[in-house]
């Protein structure tokens, strides 16, 4: 990992204090009663633990106080308390300049460090949590060198830097065998499992199952010998979700039939409903499609007493996708509308909470809390004053550059939420003309084909939040799907086609994701109405002058007769795709741009959008 010279200085500092302390006096603290009180906390016995804290803090020896409001810390931080968490490890730090110990000095920093992690303060968490990995490395603590790594390890895992958080997991296991303590290492190895699964689901490289499974083998033997069945439930989960990855069904029901003899109602709850889904899938896989309802209705009843609405959402997926298997489209229609009100909303969630997200962490900055923060913990080395003296000359600049990117952020966040936010009365009317669809033709064949497109649309609207270009052939295909449900919808009203020059690289040229949507739906939802002759919509792909050309033309009532709402939403798709363009120049250093106009041949609209030749390794032509 980098460290940056503030960050360095500060190391150093460690270094010199803990050398500078005088040893420790607590003979109260033994390493039985270390194991024993962290087993209590992890097992949420926390009168037992509290007991023990409290009976340090009593002490007269400054050492015991340190270690005692370290615990206490701890068991705020399950609680779930932070502030209290916070003040308490502060008391142990303030302890600690009287009297140093190792085992308090690491826990007090990983506890502040979290702190600062769950509160979104990223920089300073890494830097509190590096000051505990130094502590613990230079005492040659193994064990609290493995906690260390591991805690790090989730912080980048929470930042999405999934390999990161690989590396550190896998330095926590390395670290934890040289205990040779089978619970520590146990742990170790279960957390190295989780950290190959998230690498494997943001890659999707095979490689890391094989990694996966082989460790998760070997985390199980552990597991076993230390008789945690907690432990033993989570790495059967795992072996049973890369059998997933693979949609090796059989061999994930095997391992499910071996988690069933182990749950009970006292398991813990999120473990029940990863069993339940999981089975669900496993047998929705094997075609056992009454049976994973069964399972898959029982998860969904657990996770509503979560009350947590991403869950909700995915469950009714879940179970939209076994119907629809099933061959069972009025159900699997029921499903997919409950999932799309539940994403609606959460879409509208998911970008307001980043926007606020974004805007306290820039105002943090401008009054330079987190500064002032490390500074009352660090008063006590005299090199932070020489950092600091450093930082102030560049702090003016930093500023000016965390403000435009801040802005930059907000935009990007806002366009994430435009590409996402198609039209809510397109997927309202067309559920409602599919439902119509079914109730009247009976045809279960033309419906589950109607209903799977329309999924695609949907499916495609949601990932365009995420992705940010798509191919032009897998634009094309949108098109033509989103241009057939919109047929069904108005019938006989319009004809389209979408074409591409022969001469394209369809499968790699590359173009921002949702850039051509909204000026199609703008046609066919106001360009048509009225109009007393057949509609129709082209677009068409080429390349001129070393530039993508976009040609969208409809034969529609045109701008200058259409009616103010149709005017307005040309204004809105207009601004839209505006800002797009403006941040694709902005990171490539083109120069796209489009116009709308009338159609000078004839009746309608021709929308015409220039940009750069985007290949799939991100590189202009």
């Amino acid at each position: 990992m980098q460290k940056s010279f503030f960050v360095a200085l500060l190391l150093f500092g460690v270094n010199a204090f803990l050398q500078a302390q005088s040893n420790c006096n607590c003979a109260s603290f033994t390493d039985k009663v270390r194991k024993e009180t962290e087993t209590a906390i992890n097992k949420s016995k926390f009168d037992d633990a509290a007991a023990v804290s409290q009976s340090l803090i009593q002490s007269p020896d400054p050492c015991c106080k340190a270690i005692g409001y370290t615990l206490e810390a701890w068991i705020s931080n399950w609680k779930n308390k932070p502030a209290e968490s916070l003040a308490s490890a502060l008391k142990a730090q303030n302890f600690l300049q009287k009297s140093f110990n190792v085992y308090a000095s690491v826990e007090s920093n990983r506890v502040i460090g979290y702190y600062y992690h769950k509160t979104g303060n990223a920089d300073s968490a890494t830097l509190f949590y590096l000051k505990g990995l130094e502590v613990a490395t230079a005492a040659n603590e193994p064990y609290l060198v493995s906690r260390m790594f591991s805690i790090i390890g989730t912080l980048y895992s929470n930042r999405k830097q999934e390999q990161k958080a690989l590396d550190y997991q896998k330095k926590a296991v390395d670290a934890a065998l040289l205990t040779k303590d089978t619970s520590i290492i146990a742990e170790a190895y279960s957390r190295l499992v989780t950290s190959y699964g998230r690498v494997y689901d943001d890659t999707e490289k095979e490689i890391y199952v094989d990694s996966a499974e082989a460790v998760a083998q070997t985390a199980l033997v552990y597991a076993r010998a230390t008789g945690s069945k907690s432990l033993i439930m989570r790495n059967y989960l795992s072996v049973g979700k890369f059998a997933l990855a693979r949609n090796q069904f059989a061999k994930a029901l095997i391992y499910s039939d071996t988690l069933k003899s182990m749950i009970d109602e006292k398991t813990n709850l999120q473990t029940r409903i990863s069993f339940t889904i999981d089975r669900g899938v496993a047998l929705t896989g094997l075609k056992r499609y009454d049976e994973a309802i069964e399972y898959l209705n029982e998860s969904y009843n657990l996770v509503k007493q979560t009350k947590n609405v991403y869950q909700e959402r995915m469950m009714n997926d879940r179970l939209y996708e076994v119907y629809k298997a099933k061959d069972d489209p009025k159900k699997a229609l029921a499903y997919l509308e409950r999932f799309r009100v539940l994403n609606d909303s959460l879409v509208d969630k998911e970008n307001s909470d980043n926007i606020n997200e974004l805007e306290v962490k820039y105002n943090k900055l401008q009054d330079q809390q987190t500064i002032k923060d490390l500074a009352q913990q660090k008063q006590t080395y005299l090199l932070l004053a020489i950092a600091g003296l450093m930082a102030v000359a560049a702090i003016g600049f930093f500023l000016r550059q965390q403000s435009l990117k801040h802005k930059k952020n907000i935009l990007e966040t806002e366009q994430r939420l435009n590409r996402a936010r198609m039209n809510p009365h397109f997927f309202f009317n067309a559920l409602t003309t599919l439902q119509k669809f079914a109730l009247r033709d009976n045809d279960g064949q033309a419906m589950a084909s109607n209903l799977s497109k329309f999924s695609n649309i949907m499916r495609e609207t949601l990932e365009s939040t995420y992705k940010e270009y798509v191919t032009i052939e897998q634009e094309m295909e949108f098109l033509n799907e989103y241009l057939e449900v919109q047929k069904i919808r108005f019938p006989q009203t319009f004809s389209y086609e979408v074409t591409a020059d022969k001469n394209l690289d369809i499968d790699e040229l590359q173009i921002p994701a949702m850039i051509i949507q909204p000026f199609v739906e703008n046609s066919i939802e106001h360009g048509f109405v009225g109009v007393d002759y057949p509609g129709k919509v082209a677009v068409n792909f080429t390349a001129e002058n070393k530039e993508l050309m976009i040609q969208i033309s409809d034969n529609g009532k045109g701008l200058n007769t259409t009616a103010k709402e149709n005017n307005e939403h040309i204004s809105r798709a207009s601004q839209i795709i505006k800002d797009r363009i403006y941040l694709l120049n902005i990171k490539l250093k083109t120069k796209a741009g489009f116009s709308i106009d009338n159609n000078s041949t004839g009746n309608g609209v021709i929308v015409k959008i220039h940009l750069p030749l985007l290949y799939k390794d991100k590189k202009t032509a």
